[in-house]
């Protein structure tokens, strides 16, 4: 796989509505205080399990067979309670007559950690790329793009269609935590 096919490869996956981008598309729609946090959370977390996963992840899932079953799992429980508190806030919020931002760098790094999309840019996109550090490097720079850019999605609604950003983002978060575990009871 050459640089420039990488580059389309990983910013596709990395633009793709997902749990990660949800959460921030609410966070710039409930204009969080620290919103250049929640990118930084997102690469960290990235970088500390995609690094691993492309240099040793063939050998782990190889050793181990069940570890693709419990990491889809643990991303399905996390998604479903992120849906719900989303639930709640929207709801809280609707009573309160006002959004609150509840979105924090640890909501964004534990969604992130358990997001299926770091095993495909581990074990399979970056290991395909030209050099594993070139690949780390583009992959580093467009992962914080592409969640600027889900910010500023968010941040560009309406004040009016802000408490209905909750509600999406949980039925969307609710959806995708119904794929997983079908994943893992049919897998």
């Amino acid at each position: 796989m050459t640089f420039v096919e990488l580059g389309f490869a990983l910013f596709a996956l990395l633009a793709t509505p997902g749990p990660t981008n949800t959460l921030l598309a609410v966070a710039g729609a409930q204009a969080v205080r620290r919103p250049m946090l929640l990118p930084l959370a997102e690469l960290a977390v990235y970088l500390a399990t995609v690094v691993p996963l492309s240099i040793w992840g063939q050998q782990w899932l190889a050793t181990t067979p069940t570890l693709r079953f419990g990491l889809t799992l643990a991303a399905a429980i996390w998604v479903a309670v992120l849906a719900l508190r989303l639930w709640r806030q929207a709801a809280k919020a609707a009573a309160e007559g006002a959004a609150r931002a509840e979105i924090t760098p640890l909501d964004v790094g534990l969604t992130t950690l358990l997001n299926p999309k770091a095993l495909i840019f581990g074990l399979i996109l970056i290991p395909a790329g030209p050099g594993l550090l070139l690949g780390l490097y583009l992959f580093t720079g467009l992962v914080v793009l592409v969640a600027l850019g889900w910010l500023w999605l968010g941040a560009q609604i309406a004040g009016r269609f802000r408490p209905l950003v909750n509600r999406g983002g949980a039925v969307w978060l609710g959806m995708f935590s119904a794929f997983l575990a079908s994943r893992v009871l049919t897998g």
